[in-house]
């Protein structure tokens, strides 16, 4: 049944959406309808259409009681939102239901998520969670399991908090059905626990599938573990994060880790791990495989404890979600590639050929939401890029320092809200840099070299900095760029 919570979730969006100040509102990007967002929860290709469901607060556009808003595509671009799928309404996730995965089972869609329940007077104190469970016949309407939940905390492990233990990514191999939780050893290190069933109800603790030696953050949230050809990946999103290089400068992190898994161990064998995305705002993101045999991954392109203008001016929305990334396993490192549906939205085609820079340019291109293609010869230069989104006082910076090997996102006169810079070290391929760039009214992101790093970030710069300009100390050439705009 439709229950009154959702009920009255869904009618204050649609009563109140009109109070949405568009000004930064992604063209090409998922956002909700009002409120706030956060993590992609539950994605997944399921009866033709894909599904993406994400924490919500559709109330207020900072974080709040945790719903799961919904929204489906046929081609991972074009959302359409859909009711909200679960409101906190039981008492075993009355405080929230917070982010978890969707799998498919005899043609019905269920549901593995946390519930988020207050103990006392301290919400960032006393709280517990508890892990459940919900199903659909049709992928919109939802019904919580009446047994909720599925893993109390007597089944936590003494190893492990009985508190922070959250965000259930859930997938079957063979007859066996495995739920992986976020979690921490109650000293500061972040952990994943994995768990085993035949039904998805009755579930028994196998182990603790790999842990932070002390390096990887306090806490570890959104689990996403997955094969890419013969090997294994995990996926977590760590807390508190001590900073340690320039490819780590958030205390929110999140980290991809190349290995094999033993199913009946239940460990996970690594040797290193690497940002999953070297910018400012990428977090929890969530994976899927699809019809097509690709791996598909989305992020949630915000980031704690930072400055949103879209709710401190009073625009009654906050957070969006990336563009859906196939994940490509390629000499043991993961590579990123914006799906290819996202060509078919390009229009007003620009080709500029063999432009020599040796100084600053503008250039006859211009817009606030679109696509770059570069392929950049360094030749003797120092340092070169692109400022984007530029008027007579804003603009967001992309540079690399030839001699550092140093690609760097600038965003410190980027217009209103969170300032700094982003630095990754990029090695030149026969001294040539390829960028492939998307601008989306308050976003940018920043594929390299097809692919082998990430940058995202949010900007909010005024109306009128639409401007593209190059920029080279020493001589450079563009060998060709490409312009999109995407509608």
């Amino acid at each position: 049944m439709y229950n009154s919570k959702k009920r009255e979730a869904d009618r204050y969006i649609k009563n109140n959406k009109y109070k949405i100040n568009n000004q930064y509102r992604l063209n090409y990007h998922l956002m909700g309808e009002y409120g706030w967002i956060n993590d992609p929860n539950g994605f997944i290709q399921y009866k033709d259409n894909y599904h993406l469901f994400y924490q919500h607060n559709p109330y207020e556009a900072v974080w709040g009681p945790m719903h799961w808003g919904h929204a489906v595509s046929k081609d991972l671009i074009k959302w359409d939102h859909l009711p909200i799928a679960l409101a906190p309404d039981e008492d075993f996730d009355r405080n929230g239901c917070f982010s978890g995965s969707a799998i498919e089972k005899d043609e019905k869609l269920y549901i593995t998520y946390t519930g988020h329940v207050s103990t006392g007077t301290n919400e960032k104190e006393d709280y517990r969670q508890v892990q459940c469970l919900a199903y659909s016949e049709d992928g919109i309407d939802f019904t919580k399991y009446k047994c909720n939940p599925v893993i109390d905390t007597n089944q936590v492990p003494n190893n492990s908090s009985s508190k922070d233990i959250r965000d259930p990514k859930t997938y079957k191999v063979g007859d066996s059905y495995y739920t992986f939780l976020g979690s921490n050893d109650k000293c500061e290190n972040g952990q994943v626990l994995m768990y085993k069933s035949n039904d998805l109800i009755n579930w028994k603790f196998v182990n603790v599938v790999a842990k932070s030696r002390g390096e990887l953050g306090e806490n570890w949230e959104c689990p996403d573990l997955f094969s890419l050809q013969d090997k294994d990946v995990l996926i977590v999103s760590p807390q508190y994060f001590k900073v340690s290089s320039n490819d780590f400068t958030n205390i929110y992190s999140c980290v991809y880790m190349v290995g094999s898994l033993d199913y009946n161990l239940g460990k996970f064998k690594y040797d290193n791990f690497s940002p999953v995305d070297y910018g400012f705002n990428f977090y929890a993101p969530q994976t899927t495989m699809d019809s097509k045999g690709r791996r598909i991954m989305i992020g949630w392109m915000t980031m704690w404890e930072k400055e949103y203008p879209t709710y401190s001016k009073g625009h009654n929305w906050a957070g969006a979600m990336t563009i859906p990334r196939e994940v490509i396993l390629k000499d043991g490192k993961l590579y990123f590639k914006p799906v290819e549906e996202i060509e078919k939205y390009r229009i007003n085609e620009v080709v500029l050929k063999d432009i020599e820079i040796n100084k600053e340019e503008k250039l006859d291109i211009n817009g606030d939401s679109y696509e770059l293609e570069i392929s950049y010869d360094a030749k003797e230069a120092d340092e070169f890029g692109l400022k984007l989104r530029v008027n007579d006082y804003e603009e967001t910076v992309l540079s690399y320092i030839k001699k550092d090997k140093q690609f760097i996102f600038n965003i410190d006169n980027s217009g209103v809200g969170q300032k700094g810079q982003r630095r990754t070290e990029v090695d030149l391929i026969n001294n040539k840099l390829k960028l492939r760039i998307f601008v989306d009214k308050c976003s940018v992101e920043v594929f390299i070299n097809d692919g082998e790093k990430v940058m995202t970030g949010l900007i909010y710069p005024s109306e009128d900095a639409i401007g593209i300009k190059a920029f080279s100390k020493g001589k450079s050439n563009i060998e060709i760029l490409k312009k999109w705009d995407i509608k």
